[in-house]
């Protein structure tokens, strides 16, 4: 059964850090990419940042580079984001998805899953920077 479960989120003040972290299950390895999306109060869903399962492609939005790091384990089939100097732009809720393609996945098509989001969606964690 493919599922994904979301953790790590809470309060934090603008400029912290938070970690948070996607336990993955049911999905075949090497098969999909997975990512991070994120949804403000009044705001439409938005791609945070994305990575295939092999090969290490990644994708970050421009609102997060140089602040967020995502990695992947796969051994212990996790999916993390690293979150540092925090803004209160930043609030909303996290949530992670991943789909599946047949073949390679390439820069291109990491990018649009991360446009579009995945057809695998956990239940989400909240994100509040607030002081």
């Amino acid at each position: 059964q493919l599922r994904l479960v979301e953790s790590g989120g809470g309060l934090v003040q603008p400029g912290q850090s938070l970690r948070l972290s996607c336990a993955i299950s049911g999905f075949p390895q090497d098969a999909y990419a997975i990512g991070w999306f994120r949804q403000a109060p009044g705001k439409e869903r938005e791609g945070v940042s994305c990575i295939s399962s092999s090969d290490d492609i990644t994708y970050y939005a421009d609102s997060v580079k140089g602040r967020f790091s995502i990695s992947r384990d796969n051994a212990k089939n996790t999916l993390d984001l690293q979150m540092n100097s925090l803004k209160s732009e930043d609030t909303g809720v996290y949530y992670c998805s991943a789909d599946f393609k047949l073949g390679a996945w390439t820069k291109q098509t990491v990018q649009h899953m991360c446009d579009m989001g995945g057809a695998h969606w956990g239940q989400g964690t909240q994100v509040t920077v607030s002081s």
